[in-house]
Parts: structure tokens; sequence; C-alpha cells
């Protein structure tokens, strides 16, 4: 069972995984960012545990001060045409694996300065292999009921910027959220001021703005998701008129 298990891992052609760290700085002058691509000793969403250690082998034979040609890829949302930086340090420490990056100055590293600068980009991504030989999976685990993967060793590719992290390819409808739920609106309307900001500023080409548009209107495909409207029915008593919400409607063209 654990080798069938381990098996079904290692068919993933291409793994990506999103840490939810925000950026810890960024150096506009010098155009430089730094932050976590992965953390160390937490479960997520794969069951996968990532430990110290497991991208040793890559930095050494990829990182910025390797002798490889092909470097580990500083990328927009695992888009090999969007290279937006260059890393010029990646390290492992105990929380996890830092990078320190220098964005390009050309058209897609100077959009995704100005949307590090707007905190557009704030999550970051990794693209990746298994390694044969490097996952063992644990049965009796306290970090899930169901068990855990324990990995030692990744094929690391490339670390992205990614919008918002949860999900930077498509609208994710959370159907199981509620209109009281105050932490989940709260979040959305963070997203919705961000990129009210962002759009004010009007910096960055077509494209970028095209891109905040997109991602405005995935929010309110969210915010709209939680509203149930219920055909009214014949002859029924009309209930009374609801209470008006202090959440704020996002409205967008």
């Amino acid at each position: 069972m654990k080798e069938q298990k381990i098996k079904q891992k290692l068919k993933t052609a291409y793994g990506v995984k999103t840490l939810d760290i925000k950026v810890e700085d960024i150096d506009e002058a010098n155009r430089i960012v730094k932050g976590y691509l992965s953390a160390f000793d937490v479960i997520d969403s794969d069951d996968d545990v990532i430990r110290k250690g497991s991208f040793k082998k890559s930095i050494s034979d990829r990182g910025p001060s390797s002798s490889g040609n092909r470097k580990i890829a500083h990328l927009r949302n695992h888009d090999w045409d969007q290279q937006i930086g260059k890393f010029l340090e990646l390290e492992e420490d105990h929380r996890g694996l830092k990078f320190v990056s220098q964005l390009g100055r050309s058209t897609k590293g100077n959009d995704a300065l100005l949307d590090y600068q707007d905190g557009i980009l704030r999550e970051h991504s990794i693209g990746f292999n298994y390694v044969d030989g490097k996952i063992k999976f644990i049965e009796e685990s306290s970090l899930r009921e169901t068990g855990h993967y324990d990995i030692t060793e990744l094929n690391l590719f490339e670390g992205s910027g990614v919008t918002f992290g949860a999900n930077e390819f498509t609208p994710t409808l959370e159907a199981n959220k509620k209109l009281d739920d105050s932490d989940y609106l709260l979040n959305l309307n963070s997203e919705f001021d961000i990129l009210i900001q962002a759009l004010k500023g009007g910096k960055g080409t077509d494209e970028r703005l095209e891109n905040m548009e997109l991602r405005l209107k995935q929010i309110q495909q969210k915010y709209n998701s939680l509203i149930i409207l219920k055909p009214a029915k014949k002859d029924a008593t009309p209930e009374p008129e609801p209470k008006k919400s202090n959440s704020r409607l996002l409205m967008i063209g």
C-alpha cells in the first residue's frame, strides 16, 4: 500500500506548491525582492512535509552560484515565458527555502516590481519534480490522521511570484462559505482594496492592468458565489425584508 502511494506520487509530471508567507522585503531602488519559496516541517494540501535539506542538491546543481547553464528560474505564475528576475541567493535556513532575487528591466520585470510594491504579488510557489527514493509515507502520523509523505529531496526548477496564492490560475468558488463569515469577507475586501489602489495608480503595461481587472472579476465571482437566490413561493406569506449587511457588495463593470 505504501509503495503504491509513493509510485502514484512519483507520476506527478510537474508539482506546484504555494507558500502562504508574504514577501519579507522589497528594495525598490535596486529592484531586489526577498522572501521564502518553501517552508519546512509543515504539512500541505498534498499531505507532504518537506524537510530541511530537500533543496540542497538543486541549489548545488542549478543555484545562483552553480556552474550549471540552466539556473533555477524566477517566474510569474509558473509561466516559462514570464521570467521576471534572477535569483541572487537561494539558501535553506531553519524556516525554509529563502531567496533574494533581482527583478529584470524588461516589461514583465517592471510590471512585477510594480505588483510587488502594490501588494498584488505577495506570495510564492515552487515548480518541482519528486525524487525516487526520497519520499517516505508515514501511516501513523500525528500531522494528519490519514498519514503524510516525508520529503527529503525535491528537484527544483523554478520559484514563482503568485497572485494571492490560494489558486493563481483559475477563479475559486467558495460555495461552502457563508455570507456571515466575516474573516472571509474581510479578506476579499482587502484584496479588492489593494487592486483598486493599484488601478488608481494606472502604472505598467496594458497586460498588467488587464490582469488586475481579471483578478477583480474573480473576487466578484467569489463574492457572488456566497449569495444563494431562492425563488419566491406562490401564495406564500412574504418574508420580512432582510437587515442590511455591513459587508460591501463588489460592483465591477
